[in-house]
C-alpha cells in the first residue's frame, strides 16, 4: 500500500462580526475564501472546509501576518 504524504499549511484567518451577529471568516491569501456562521464553534470547521476547496483551485499568495488596526475616519 502506498503512503500519501499530506502537506499541512497554516493560514491567517480574519474573523469579524456583522451587524446581525454573524461571524464572517476570510483568508486574505486565498481569493474569495470566506464563510459565515452564527457561532464561532461552527465557523472554524466551515473555514477549514472552504480553505480545502479553495486550494483545489488556486495556490495561496504568500503573505505574512503583521497586525490588525482599526482606523476611524
Amino acid at each position: 500500500m502506498k503512503k500519501i504524504k499530506v502537506k499541512h499549511r497554516t493560514f491567517t484567518v480574519l474573523i469579524e462580526q456583522d451587524e446581525d451577529g454573524y461571524y464572517i471568516a476570510s483568508v486574505p491569501s486565498l481569493k474569495s475564501c470566506y464563510t459565515q456562521a452564527k457561532k464561532i464553534e461552527d465557523l472554524i470547521p466551515r473555514i477549514k472546509e472552504v480553505i480545502e476547496l479553495c486550494l483545489e483551485e488556486e495556490e495561496p499568495v504568500p503573505t505574512r501576518f503583521v497586525g490588525i488596526q482599526q482606523v476611524e475616519v
